[in-house]
C-alpha cells in the first residue's frame, strides 16, 4: 500500500493540522503588518511634527540677545 505523504510529515500532522497551522501563521503575520503599518503610519507623523518644528524655528527672526530655542530638548 501506498503511504499518503500528508499524514507522515514530522509531528504527525495530518492534513487538518497542517492547513490549521498554516491559517495560524497566516494569521499572526496579517497582526504583524497591521502592526508595522501603525508604527510606520506613527513615526511618519513624528517627522512631519519634527520637520514642521524645525521649519518654524528656522523662519522666525531672531533679534541680537534672544535665547535660542533648542529642538532638541524634550520639552518641545
Amino acid at each position: 500500500a501506498i503511504a499518503d505523504p500528508v499524514s507522515m510529515l514530522p509531528g504527525g500532522l495530518g492534513r487538518e493540522g497542517w492547513c490549521n497551522e498554516h491559517n495560524t501563521i497566516h494569521g499572526r503575520l496579517d497582526v504583524i503588518e497591521e502592526k508595522v503599518i501603525k508604527t510606520v503610519e506613527h513615526l511618519e507623523s513624528e517627522v512631519k511634527s519634527l520637520l514642521n518644528m524645525i521649519s518654524e524655528a528656522s523662519n522666525v527672526p531672531i533679534s541680537p540677545g534672544t535665547p535660542l530655542i533648542d529642538i532638541y530638548d524634550s520639552k518641545y
